[in-house]
């Protein structure tokens, strides 16, 4: 069984410390590409925000492409949960967003396009194809465009309320640039007020490219998920004691221990204490140790 990830998540690294796994991390970039630039903006320095979108049209000009990425399509999309409830500031939106271009300065008369789940295949066929060409070299989209999306010109990326998305998901939407052999930059914009947490995540995300390292980062600040079950999410976890980023080299030696023992004694007929306690374990344990 093979399994494979462009992305890490918390729970495929703790997966592969508890789990009988081999890694094989292939770490660089392809040939001729260049690592991403990126950086956190407060959407309240005006400053830094007219030198964004300046840098907007700068990467226009010279025959690049800027995705904007909004946590919402409109006003009445409610479906994204609250990451951060610190700012009473409404989330940026596909719509808004777009009608607010034509106020910008420098990207004025720029042919700007939208990309959502709502659009039919046809029209996102349609659209990327616009994108791509250069006749509307500003996309602005929801997360639509997180995977599958491989256009060579892009080489600028805008994370609107970027506090809104995890770890690894602006780490996959960052990923949508830098494509080429063109220098490429992101820019994760936030509102002023935002809780430790989301400053935390986007200053580890503005830190490094490398997926692994923001892995173990998220690792650390949301936890590993349910590793003796099936949940993803990292607010739950029936382990009792362990910590999978404290504990990783107690839990990797325990786990060669135990093949090792089992290499030796696989019906643990020498074992018996050991054998006793596995038979008195729970069926729901049991299935987890088979399947694993």
């Amino acid at each position: 069984q093979l399994v494979m990830t462009a992305t890490p998540i918390p729970r495929s690294v703790a997966m592969t410390i508890f789990g009988d796994l081999d890694v094989t991390v292939m770490k660089g970039l392809p040939k001729g590409r260049q690592p991403v630039a990126t950086y956190v903006v407060d959407a309240g320095n005006e400053v830094w925000m007219s030198r964004m979108w300046q840098r907007a049209r700068e990467e226009i000009d010279g025959g690049g492409r800027v995705y904007i990425v909004c946590p919402r399509i409109d006003d009445s999309d409610t479906s994204d949960a609250l990451l951060d409830s610190e700012s009473s500031v409404p989330l940026a939106s596909v719509s808004q967003t777009l009608l607010g271009l034509s106020k910008i300065e420098p990207l004025r008369g720029i042919g700007a396009a939208t990309l959502t789940g709502r659009d039919s295949g046809e029209d996102k066929e349609a659209i990327m194809s616009a994108f791509a060409s250069g006749e509307r070299p500003i996309l602005v989209a929801t997360t639509v465009i997180e995977v599958g999306v491989d256009v060579p010109e892009a080489t600028m990326m805008i994370i609107l309320d970027a506090q809104q998305f995890g770890l690894s998901q602006l780490h996959q939407l960052r990923g949508r640039v830098g494509r080429s052999s063109r220098a490429s930059v992101c820019m994760a914009v936030h509102p002023s007020a935002i809780t430790d947490t989301s400053a935390k995540r986007l200053e580890a995300f503005a830190s490094t490219t490398d997926g692994f390292v923001l892995a173990e980062a998220d690792l650390a600040l949301r936890r590993e998920g349910d590793v003796l079950g099936s949940a993803q999410s990292g607010k739950s976890s029936r382990l009792r004691f362990l910590s999978v980023v404290r504990d990783g080299e107690i839990i990797e030696e325990a786990r060669s221990c135990a093949q090792e023992l089992l290499a030796s004694d696989p019906d643990l007929s020498e074992h018996t204490e050991l054998r006793q306690a596995l038979n008195d374990a729970s069926s729901e344990e049991l299935v987890w140790m088979e399947r694993s």
